[in-house]
């Protein structure tokens, strides 16, 4: 109870130069570490509420009793209070804070409603202009599926705007009646804005009188046997009729609102959240934050909640599984109205999302289940003292010698560490054909940056003897003790599967044929080599696209942006003429003439 009572001291002391006013604290322990980052609407109050012990959860016991000096920070009001909190955490990794991983982005549906013939994309990323954009939905295969249903009822163009200026007869898509061909004038503008704004109302969920005006026009254009159009009509109208069919009833009565549910189990929490928009699932994601022993299930999703929306556009309403404490002030951060229900259809949803959380707990379980068996497969098959902490694969990937690259990829019990990947670019242009060499440089490279926090335990190389005795060799002169580095070259006929692993001073040997440890072994490699290959590629298409036009003399990077928004790319600009090039906003004929001139010479 002695360090408890030094905390408390410390903690009354601070309430007494504490500020009443919105902001972040920091409480540190010994040797300044950050033990807690927290926020509050009264930084004052906040701090109060910790010098009452008693009220208290182990955990936050166990992090006053470690206080050393606390630290304030004002900020305007509670959504800057929010966002400096989340800053915080992600950037110091407090000890005693949840913490969340959320790498990701979510893919939403956009339309750029300033164009002349706006078009119909998939979007993901950082809003930046005036564009109408719709979601988010939880996965590439939940936006592809109403981006389909969307070019069947209303008939957008989806096409790059370099192929949309350049194209002399329709597509396909047109053919299939999944776009009603705007390139080619088969329909006015004014008619195109009108499926516009007819698109964009389905996508608010304002479509109740979308297919009593198509059935009008239908039976308009039957009337006038124009048959042709007719049928157009009728398949817009099934498309849509196929929607609302397919539309849960539960979900109809939500317009905007994710449903935030969380479930534990043992030291396991899941949040799952459901994406609801305009009376449509728009799939489910689940996460397992970080640090949650003796932490509520209330404090967790707080804590989620804070984090997850400094990250995503928050939706109208935010639906829980549980009350939180500090709602009230959550709301006015975010800018959503947080809510909970006990019955009626919307208590149902909420369940719904509860029981995936469960179910993805039990996944989870099972996975780790999993790769923990492999890990210790790993371990007895290789002779490694325990079960590996960080594995890292490396690959290479050129073409006869081009765009050399090195890639990293690093495995941890936890799966795939995709913030620890990194590529090396062959410094030495004479060894980009030498696969050993370039190995060499690469691991070079890597171990002379090697700190004890990301020493690996295995180091696993795509390639044979002759690929390990040249890394070994590279290696010398760096401290290895505690470090397995092992070869992997193709079995026979390069079948998967079949492959042989090389050691130092060991026989070589191969795994079982269709072993878990196989696959798990086949996996690591993979990972490396679509990650090498992948790295290759953005090289030489960047080099690709930087030789055709940063070579022009006068073209800086506004006037590329320009030619490439309105071309798509480098390949279409160069087909142009000299009157198409000049339409480009910015663009005069003389600086027409030029490009036309480079690419014709």
């Amino acid at each position: 109870m002695a360090d408890i009572r030094h905390g408390l001291e410390i903690l009354e002391r601070n309430i007494k130069i504490a500020p009443e006013k919105p902001g972040v604290y920091r409480m540190l322990g010994e040797g300044d570490r950050v033990l807690y980052v927290g926020k509050a609407k009264n930084i004052k109050k906040r701090i109060v509420a910790y010098s009452h012990i008693e009220k208290l959860p182990v955990r936050l016991q166990r992090m006053v009793s470690e206080i050393k000096r606390m630290e304030f920070i004002i900020v305007e009001n509670e959504a800057k209070a929010l966002l400096m909190e989340n800053e915080l955490i992600k950037e110091l990794e407090p000890k005693y804070n949840i913490l969340l991983k959320d790498d990701k982005t979510f893919p939403h549906l956009m339309i750029d409603v300033q164009s002349e013939f706006p078009c119909l994309r998939k979007f993901r990323g950082k809003r930046a202009d005036k564009n109408k954009y719709f979601g988010p939905f939880a996965n590439v295969l939940a936006v592809n599926s109403t981006m389909d249903i969307v070019q069947k009822a209303f008939l957008l163009r989806t096409c790059r705007d370099g192929v949309f200026h350049n194209r002399q007869r329709p597509c396909l898509m047109y053919q299939i009646k999944r776009c009603s061909a705007p390139c080619v004038g088969k329909i006015s503008r004014e008619e195109y804005r009108r499926l516009v704004n007819e698109a964009i109302s389905f996508l608010e969920g304002k479509n109740t009188k979308i297919q009593e005006e198509l059935s009008a026009k239908m039976q308009e254009a039957s009337d006038q046997q124009n048959y042709e159009a007719a049928m157009v009509f009728r398949d817009r109208i099934r498309a849509l009729t196929n929607v609302q069919t397919g539309t849960q009833v539960e979900y109809a009565g939500i317009r905007s609102a994710d449903v935030v549910a969380i479930a534990r189990r043992n030291n396991l929490v899941c949040i799952q959240v459901f994406f609801i928009r305009s009376g449509q699932n728009c799939g489910n994601a689940p996460y397992f934050p970080r640090q949650t022993e003796g932490a509520s299930d209330a404090e967790v999703l707080e804590a989620f909640l804070s984090s997850f929306y400094t990250r995503h556009v928050p939706p109208k309403e935010i639906m829980l599984s549980e009350d939180i404490e500090n709602r009230v002030f959550l709301e006015e951060a975010i800018g959503a109205r947080i809510s909970t229900y006990q019955k009626g259809n919307k208590a149902k949803v909420i369940e719904n999302a509860l029981e995936n959380a469960k179910a993805a707990i039990e996944r989870k379980i099972a996975e780790e289940a999993s790769v923990k068996s492999n890990l210790e497969e790993f371990a007895k098959i290789f002779n490694l003292p325990r079960l590996p902490k960080r594995i890292e694969i490396y690959d290479n990937s050129h073409i006869q010698g081009s765009y050399a690259v090195g890639a990293m990829v690093v495995a941890t019990p936890d799966g795939f560490d995709k913030k620890q990947y990194r590529t090396f670019n062959i410094k030495n242009p004479d060894i980009t054909n030498d696969d050993f060499a370039m190995m060499k440089e690469v691991l070079t490279r890597r171990f002379n940056k090697m700190t004890p926090e990301n020493r690996p335990d295995v180091i696993l190389l795509d390639g044979g003897l002759g690929q390990l005795h040249a890394v070994h060799e590279s290696l010398k002169d760096f401290d290895l003790d505690g470090i397995r580095i092992i070869a992997i070259s193709k079995g026979p006929d390069r079948n998967a599967g079949k492959e042989f692993y090389h050691m130092l001073g060991v026989e070589s040997f191969s795994l079982p044929f269709q072993s878990p440890i196989a696959f798990y072994m086949q996996n690591l490699r993979d990972e490396a080599h679509r990650f090498a290959i992948g790295t290759h590629r953005r090289k030489r298409a960047k080099s690709i696209f930087k030789s055709r036009l940063d070579e022009i003399d006068g073209i800086g990077g506004k006037r590329k942006r320009d030619l490439l928004n309105y071309f798509g790319s480098p390949e279409v600009v160069a087909l142009a003429s000299v009157k198409d090039i000049e339409k480009v906003e910015g663009i005069s004929k003389k600086t027409a003439e030029k490009i036309y001139n480079y690419f014709h010479k």
